[in-house]
């Protein structure tokens, strides 16, 4: 099966695409193009995958990176490929001002947000879960697309796909932890069943790159638990009692 790359039209500037699970080596639970080092699939599966997501972005391997995500408000501003062999950095985003890097992010529902002002030739990418999204990371990978020459309002940045606010349930101390940064903030909980609430991830990363001042901001409205087919999910995998997850992949480059 051939690879399927989601694609936004506010980024058409740059080589760029959110992967589906759609093609790709792996089987299993892993089925298609599980990207995730971190995963439990055979690592010559994920190297391969990893391959065909290079080969599309038409880089060398070396050149498609990735870092030790841990849902933080960190991000590392890259100049050259990292090194082959060595632990990789910890961090949420990757923004470069270097032809020839592709960035990429892996998620299971968290957003993968990519980032581009085509007037200054500076692109981004971040992992922006709940905890890294409320602590700053989309703000903070504006700013250090601003100090390789990005201007604020040059920059478009698009949410790909990641988990919807209709399959997103969480509980009263989740909804505290947002109340008690800004409470304000209820606007992006719905009420749901048996006291629980349902939480809005893209429309509250939408809000925080729209008050950052960027220039553009969207999601391209693909949500990772309801399409088994397309999207890894790892809500998902919990719920159907699954030992592990995939993780998709989303790149850009200049």
């Amino acid at each position: 099966m051939t690879l399927e790359i989601l694609t936004s039209d506010s980024l058409c500037d740059f080589r760029h695409g959110f992967f589906t699970r759609c093609g790709g080596a792996s089987s299993g639970i892993f089925a298609g193009l599980n990207c995730g080092p971190g995963s439990s699939d055979q690592s010559d599966s994920v190297r391969l995958n990893r391959m065909r997501v290079a080969e599309a972005m038409q880089v060398p391997a070396a050149a498609l990176v990735t870092v030790h995500q841990i849902h933080s408000p960190d991000v590392l501003t890259l100049n050259t490929p990292l090194a082959d062999g060595v632990p990789k950095p910890k961090a949420d985003a990757i923004v470069t001002a270097t032809p020839g890097l592709a960035l990429a992010i892996l998620t299971a529902d968290c957003q993968p947000v990519l980032f581009a002002d085509p007037d200054a030739g500076v692109i981004g990418a971040a992992h922006a879960g709940w905890r890294g999204a409320l602590a700053g990371v989309l703000e903070n990978t504006v700013d250090a697309m601003e100090a390789l020459g990005a201007e604020r309002a040059n920059i478009t940045a698009v949410i790909g796909p990641c988990i919807s606010q209709a399959a997103y349930e969480v509980g009263e101390e989740f909804f505290e932890t947002f109340l008690a940064e800004d409470p304000d903030f209820a606007r992006f909980f719905a009420n749901g069943a048996q006291g629980k609430y349902q939480f809005d991830l893209p429309g509250f990363g939408l809000f925080r790159l729209r008050a950052a001042g960027i220039g553009q901001a969207e999601w391209i409205r693909h949500c990772t638990y309801g399409d088994a087919r397309r999207f890894y999910s790892y809500r998902r995998s919990v719920h159907e009692g699954q030992a592990d997850y995939g993780r998709l992949i989303s790149v850009i480059r200049l």
